[in-house]
């Protein structure tokens, strides 16, 4: 393979990616270079590693690849890279002539005015643009023999919870070009620093339990690292963390700069004090079968998931499972209770199936909603990666509102090339979820995890009140249902600062919940600078699903394109412009709004890693030789004292010897050192006997 090009004349990067369907693009090996336009040949993988911390569910991925070109001519690169569900691209630099430069976000013409201005003067261009719904490609000339280049892509994205497991998932599996090497040839490492409020359980990796180190500093603070060597980079990263949170409840994060409007995030949790439910349900399992599903072990995947699922259910449970492509296949043809042999048939069932012909789901749908009994629960469970015709959508969102009053929708999305969005607004419409699965995940767990929702009481109708201060812009304007062990996130702007009281009323099954809770909203808070484009970022996404169900998004283009560039969002209507320095920023009178914004988001990542290391350096402060330990605390004490309270320990130690006037002279500083010169004066004595002792 190659990859990387560093001799970089490029002077643009043109980025434009769908901010609301930033599904894993077509590439592999989460962004390749590959030699295109007819000229042949790939880049080769010197390094890639990956950075992530979660802060309180919400993750910071940070990506940076070096590509090197080893033919001996120049080639046409395309680079592509995948991005998981729920992500917003908040970053892209490439290093030019040795030095970064950070991208900016511009209106979609105007930066493709911008690059054709360079194209035509052939100076070296570079240009990303969106393909489809789920994929963007950069390309990139011309690259010289033997260079290298250095990129880094940074998203920030809501991690799911899924009955108090976040899931993480780094795509790697995502394939579209065929005999595509995805060996690297340096290092590849991935990194994580998890931080959470809400006390840590346990990390696991469900897709390289043997390659993970990972090490709990304390119940608010986990490290996770893998690193290899010219290793496969075609299977996604899978971190599972769980937390503990026992009974329903609220927390709250906050971002405000000085003299500006603040932002919040608030999460919603429902635990185990709603109850389960005694009844059994009705499940239909409608697996999707078409030849799109053959790509990446789908089906396989597919199979997996249903049969860890009915494996799950209860006796007074009923269940049928039913295959489509162009046309649904039952296999019981009614419901059945959930029995071993049952089980087993359905499982047989289901393996003997291939993926074949092409995806028609509203004709499934249309049969399980016979199944609906009046009496009981229906829950529709679809398996697919919804690649269905786009003619089709509006078909599909129009069934979903003639369901039965009893049945609802739940969605899973199989591999990392899924139509998420297709699949999310089904669900939200029908209220139920959407849930995404990956190669690596741990369908056992995933899919009992799936059930405990729907055995428990979902919280409907929900309304939250804020007394206090002014909160407006809030997101989502309709709360969602609120189900078990899947907290929902309501993230909005505020207006001044002090204590607010949070009331929050739902509905479950005819009685009514309510959680009062009071959050402080500070003056500032520069901790957690990400809840800002999250909040832009589900703003733009809810712009544009009204404008899409009203039918034009001519009203709303404006504001999406507004956002964008003052969030540094891309979306289809923004792209991010790389210019080869300064000066051609000025030039083109853009202005660095990223750059500030990145160098506030460093800022804050860094004082976070420098939080997390004093926790891990705590952690560790107890292992090793007692003398050692005693003489770091010593030097740590130091690091912490005044400089003029270390001026006078320095005299001390340099005067502390056995005789009179050394005493005399302790005597005296001791009372202006306070307690930490007290410390280090009873550390240094007892380094000064310890020597003694060696010396006798």
């Amino acid at each position: 393979m190659k990859r990387k090009v560093v001799g970089w004349k490029a002077l643009v990067v043109a980025l434009v990616i769908t901010a609301t369907e930033f599904g894993a693009c077509s590439s592999n090996a989460a962004g390749l270079l590959i030699a295109d336009g007819g000229l042949g040949g790939v880049l080769e993988i010197v390094e890639h590693d990956v950075k992530v911390t979660i802060n309180n569910g919400i993750a910071v991925t940070k990506v940076t690849q070096v590509f090197k070109n080893t033919e001996k001519r120049q080639v046409e690169a395309l680079y592509t890279f995948p991005v998981p569900k729920g992500a917003s691209v908040a970053n892209f630099s490439m290093w030019i002539n040795g030095k970064e430069m950070i991208g900016e976000v511009l209106e979609k013409k105007r930066a493709r005015e911008i690059y054709n201005s360079y194209k035509v003067k052939k100076r070296d261009p570079g240009l990303l643009e969106q393909m489809d719904y789920k994929t963007f490609e950069m390309r990139i000339f011309p690259i010289a023999a033997g260079a290298e280049q250095k990129v880094e892509i940074t998203y920030y994205q809501e991690m799911d919870f899924d009955h108090d497991w976040i899931n993480y998932v780094y795509p790697l599996a995502t394939t579209a070009k065929a005999n595509v090497d995805s060996q690297t040839h340096g290092k590849f490492a991935i990194t994580f620093e998890i931080k959470s409020e809400v006390p840590i359980k346990q990390v696991e990796s469900s897709s390289h339990a043997d390659d993970f180190i990972i090490v709990g500093h304390s119940d608010s603070y986990y490290q996770a690292s893998l690193e290899t060597t010219g290793g496969e980079l075609n299977r996604d990263v899978v971190l599972a963390c769980e937390m503990m949170r026992p009974k329903s409840g609220m927390d709250l994060i906050t971002s405000k700069e000085s003299g500006e409007d603040g932002y919040f995030c608030m999460t919603v949790t429902a635990g185990e004090d709603l109850g389960k439910l005694d009844t059994g349900m009705d499940y239909v399992f409608l697996i999707d079968i078409s030849g799109s599903m053959g790509n990446d072990r789908k089906l396989a995947m597919s199979k997996n998931s249903v049969a860890s699922f009915i494996k799950s259910l209860s006796r007074d449970d009923r269940f049928d499972v039913m295959t489509f492509n162009i046309k649904p296949n039952a296999h019981f043809g009614s419901l059945q209770n959930a029995t071993a042999e049952n089980i087993v048939a359905a499982v047989d069932f289901m393996s003997s199936q291939k993926a074949r012909g092409g995806t028609v789901l509203d004709p499934a749908m249309s049969v399980a909603y016979k199944y609906a009994d009046p009496d009981r629960t229906l829950n529709v469970v679809i398996l697919s990666d919804g690649m269905t015709e786009q003619r089709e959508r509006k078909i599909l969102l129009n069934r979903i509102k003639a369901r039965p009053r009893n049945a609802r929708v739940f969605c899973i999305g199989v591999g990392n090339n899924v139509n998420r969005p297709l699949l999310q607004q089904m669900a939200k419409d029908s209220g139920g979820i959407a849930e995404f699965i990956s190669r690596g995940s741990n369908f056992a767990r995933m899919a009992d995890a799936f059930r405990r929702k729907l055995i428990h009481p979902a919280a409907t109708d929900l309304d939250v009140r804020f007394e206090g201060i002014k909160v407006y812009d809030v997101e989502p304007k309709i709360l969602p249902n609120l189900y078990y062990g899947a907290p929902i996130r309501v993230y909005g702007r505020y207006k001044g600062n002090g204590k607010t009281k949070v009331k929050l009323n739902a509905d479950i099954q005819g009685v009514a919940l309510t959680m009062n809770q009071t959050f402080n909203f500070p003056a500032t808070n520069d901790d957690n600078p990400e809840v800002e484009r999250m909040w832009a970022w589900k703003r733009i996404d809810s712009l544009l699903k009204m404008a899409d169900r009203n039918g034009s998004r001519d009203s709303v283009t404006a504001q999406v394109v507004s956002l964008g560039e003052m969030y540094s969002i891309v979306t289809e209507y923004t792209s991010f412009l790389v210019l080869e320095n300064d000066n051609e920023y000025k030039r083109w009178k853009i202005k660095r709004l990223n750059q500030r914004r990145i160098k506030r988001d460093r800022n804050a990542q860094k004082q976070l890693r420098d939080s997390l290391d004093e926790a891990r350096r705590m952690a560790s402060s107890d292992i090793g030789p007692q003398e050692a330990r005693d003489v770091e605390s010593v030097q740590q004490v130091a690091n912490n004292v005044p400089a003029t309270q270390q001026q006078q320990v320095r005299q001390t130690q340099q005067t502390s010897q056995p005789h009179k006037s050394s005493h005399r002279r302790r005597r005296n500083l001791s009372p202006g050192t306070g307690p930490v010169g007290l410390i280090f004066l009873g550390a240094v004595a007892w380094m000064n006997r310890k020597k003694k002792q060696i010396r006798g």
